[in-house]
């Protein structure tokens, strides 16, 4: 390359470094408006199934008065809302509404013979004062579903015929029970009325009569039952979610968006959006999990729910189970009180909540608040996110510099003009991967040159050590440089809410420590790029080399399945974030504190002395990264996310140092020992 090209290259990457510093400086006042955000709204529901509570006393000697008992010991210990399905003739009969018969049960009732051509349903009111209110609401339903709806007595009872097979019959889906969700308003729960896209076709002018009879009651949120919410894809001329979204602004009704379903329902990030994002996050405990968690476990995934990642609606579920061993049905419901209320081993989930600032209430969507001039803020933290992208290509191919940073502009502007979504998502994982990637470089060129100068005038322990540590503050900072980026470019509610996440985790995690390895094996060294790769090729293969990249495979694979919202954990892992929770407060995350820090912060005390240790940088690039990726969990609030960060770095600089007192020890040690074996001369 020219050497007039390289001065100007390296005048321009000057430039470039105050323009990322610009970008971050733009970034703060987003920054700050979504801490905002985030403090909005601190009300908590604790949402208990009431179909699951109707269904364990069924299990039960006298159902009403055990449902009663139970609903009077989960208000007390917490529980603020119940959550209310829409209606089946199963669930009514399990509340006592309703008797329902088989074609056969019913001519048997009538003292004759069930003709073979009938296989209708029959349907008794065991309260003749509720009938007026259930009557209509069952012959709406299969008029709708499609089935033929006659009156039927027997013996001074009123009742109906369904044309349709009773075990069709007896799931097929209704409007939700009025008179359970006015008996448990009186109770004082609020209700949260679980809808489904069950109706076929759509009809906008029955929903709103429900929706009318919900705003009445006080409900201000709905949740959706099945893969789609109400409204989608049932063939309306103008679109079942667009008239079910007008419907709700109507009645000012939010929407609860639960999480970590294995498919997201369907209509969910449209319906949000159309209602401006009255929406909140919701954390479900299933059924099967109710059965086999352990008390302290549902405390601390709750209280975590709410805590760490902006959820305000848990939702809480049970069944009764058939214990074999006891000889008796049993149901977790007691086991829910003593989570939520406490008992003689924790203070409970209620209380836990208090103490981080929330309360059980009504809960309500964040109020989105906007930094001043936003939109341009944005920008400049876009131009400054390229500028970083652009310095890492000139790391590496210097000649690189100028076009990355045109192609990187041009083609920014091209795609936002495409889809802006795709990116600012886009930008926002080049900056990510760059800010760590150019961080640990310039620490390794750093360290280079000052280890070659200690060839002259070798380094002490002390200054090793204090270098050290200026060392990895400057590279820690740097690496901190993509959160603003990430944070600014990202700053939309629906990324809070998980409507929109953010894209290639992966990347980030193998990326950078592949250009640190890149950078470490290839560049630096008395031969070229090309010789340094040509001399590693040249290596002979043996058997200690191919254990050694299986074990490295091994080791990704395992660094990989731990990565994103799906990473797996083991037990004895769980117990032990428990106790970090339990002690600090916040839960650093084990691979920076345990691994990352401490071996990155011993990799530049080594390195310093021994060429080797630049192996220990490329593995603790793994803590490098591992800070902007904290961040890119936009759904936990970001001053969460910075204490997170912190502690971890902390503590894994007192292991870190712990590492370097224990080899400095060794070290002197086998420099005696090997004083001692060796004879004279």
């Amino acid at each position: 390359m020219p050497q007039w090209l390289n001065t100007w290259n390296s005048r321009l990457a000057k430039w470039l470094w105050w323009v990322v510093l610009l970008g971050v400086l733009a970034a703060l006042p987003v920054m700050y408006a979504r801490v905002q955000t985030e403090t909005s709204a601190n009300e908590v529901a604790i949402v208990m199934d009431y179909r699951d509570l109707l269904q364990v006393g069924n299990t039960q000697a006298n159902p009403q008065a055990f449902v009663q008992e139970q609903l009077k010991l989960l208000k007390d210990a917490g529980v603020n809302g119940m959550a209310v399905f829409e209606s089946t003739l199963e669930e009514l009969a399990w509340a006592g509404e309703i008797n329902v018969y088989n074609a056969t049960q019913a001519a048997l009732l009538e003292d004759r013979v069930s003709p073979p051509e009938d296989n209708g349903t029959y349907v008794i009111f065991n309260k003749p004062e509720h009938e007026q209110v259930l009557r209509p609401i069952i012959e709406w339903a299969f008029r709708h579903h499609g089935a033929d709806v006659t009156n039927w007595t027997i013996k001074d009872h009123s009742g109906l015929r369904l044309n349709m097979g009773y075990d069709d019959a007896y799931i097929h889906a209704m409007q939700p029970n009025p008179i359970a969700m006015k008996m448990l308003k009186d109770e004082g729960f609020m209700i949260v009325p679980r809808l489904s896209d069950r109706f076929v076709p759509f009809d906008p002018v029955e929903v709103d009569k429900w929706l009318q009879s919900f705003q009445e009651l006080g409900v201000t949120r709905v949740i959706f039952d099945g893969e789609a919410v109400t409204g989608f894809g049932k063939g309306i001329k103008f679109g079942g979610v667009q008239r079910f979204a007008s419907e709700l602004k109507k009645h000012n009704i939010g929407v609860g968006i639960f999480e970590n379903l294995k498919v997201p329902q369907k209509g969910m990030s449209k319906l949000a959006n159309l209602l401006g994002y009255n929406a909140i996050r919701a954390h479900s405990v299933s059924e099967g999990e109710m059965t086999v968690i352990k008390n302290p476990v549902l405390e601390d995934r709750l209280v975590l729910a709410v805590k760490d990642r902006n959820i305000r609606l848990l939702y809480l579920n049970a069944i009764a189970v058939r214990d074999s061993i006891k000889g008796q049905v049993s149901h977790p419901l007691g086991n829910i009180v003593d989570v939520l209320q406490g008992d003689e081993d924790s203070v409970g989930v209620v209380k836990q909540l208090h103490d981080f600032g929330f309360e059980v209430g009504q809960p309500k969507a964040f109020v989105v608040e906007k930094a001043p001039s936003e939109t341009i803020l944005r920008g400049i933290a876009a131009l400054g996110a390229i500028a970083l992208i652009a310095l890492v290509f000139g790391l590496f191919i210097p000649s690189l510099l100028l076009p990355a940073l045109v192609i990187g502009s041009i083609g920014g502007a091209g795609l936002y003009v495409l889809s802006s979504t795709l990116m600012v998502q886009a930008l926002a994982l080049f900056a990510a991967i760059a800010a760590p990637t150019a961080s640990v470089v310039l620490l390794v060129k750093r360290i280079r040159v000052l280890r070659e100068s200690a060839e002259t005038q070798p380094i002490s322990g002390i200054r090793r050590l204090g270098g050290a540590v200026l060392l990895l503050a400057r590279t820690t900072i740097l690496s901190l440089a993509a959160i603003p980026f990430v944070v600014a470019l990202l700053n939309h509610i629906s990324y809070s809410l998980v409507l929109q996440q953010f894209r290639g985790v992966s990347l980030l995690h193998l990326v950078p420590i592949g250009l640190v390895a890149l950078y470490v094996f290839l560049y630096g060294n008395e031969d070229t790029v090309v010789g340094n790769a040509k001399k590693i090729l040249a290596m002979p293969l043996t058997v200690l080399w191919i254990v050694g990249v299986g074990a490295l495979g091994a080791v990704g694979y395992y660094y990989l399945s731990r990565t994103g919202n799906g990473g797996q954990v083991t037990g004895i892992e769980m117990q032990f974030r428990s106790l970090m929770e339990n002690t600090f407060g916040v839960r650093p995350r084990i691979k920076e504190f345990m691994f990352g820090h401490p071996i990155f912060f011993a990799g530049i005390f080594l390195a310093l002395r021994y060429r080797w240790a630049m192996v220990l940088l490329v593995a603790g690039t793994i803590a490098q990264l591992s800070l902007v990726d904290t961040f890119a969990h936009i759904h936990t609030p970001l001053l969460l996310s910075v204490i997170r960060i912190f502690l971890g770095l902390g503590i894994g600089v007192l292991i870190g140092l712990v590492v370097i007192g224990v080899w400095q020890i060794g070290e002197k040690l086998w420099a005696k020992w090997m004083k001692h074996t060796t004879p004279a001369a």
